[in-house]
């Protein structure tokens, strides 16, 4: 037995010692793995509320239209650009003169028709890009390891 043992009382003292000191300290630090735990807590019931708003969706015609327009834009843009060639080719002329028309655009318009495209497209690529599926390596050579953890079979099934 330690001095500090004998001096306490046996190892039942210096348990409960330990303990009161604890708590003391969780008075003036809060606990962080208590801290961690609320916020994970409070982060997972917004989540199923969020989820629980979109778990039903009615699609109005409204939003079955809106749908469709958002699906537009890219074949307009491909087929259009396809378009301008077969025009070009056809009567060279015209295209010309359309192209003139097309100069005369000031260039601060310019400058708006590309920050709204890049816009439109950039926030496309951010979307897929946040929510891909990244594929680990560590997977599939970590499969049989992953049914003995039981901590981490019951946090999967909350």
């Amino acid at each position: 037995m330690s001095i500090v043992g004998k001096l306490i009382g046996g190892p039942g003292a210096v348990t409960a010692l330990g303990e009161a000191a604890k708590g003391v300290a969780e008075v003036f630090v809060p606990s962080a793995t208590k801290r961690m735990e609320l916020s994970a807590e409070a982060q997972m019931a917004a989540l199923q509320q969020l989820g629980e708003e979109y778990q039903h969706p009615a699609l109005s015609w409204f939003d079955r239209m809106v749908n469709g327009l958002n699906r537009l834009p890219r074949p307009m843009l491909a087929f259009g650009t396809l378009g301008l060639f077969t025009y070009a080719m056809v009567d060279p002329e015209a295209f010309a003169h359309r192209m003139v028309g097309l100069n005369a655009v000031p260039e601060p318009l310019w400058w708006l028709l590309g920050a709204i495209v890049a816009f439109y497209f950039g926030a496309r690529e951010t979307h897929y890009f946040r929510n891909r599926t990244v594929v680990s390596p560590y997977a599939a050579a970590s499969g049989a390891a992953a049914e003995e953890n039981a901590a981490l079979e019951e946090w999967r099934q909350r």
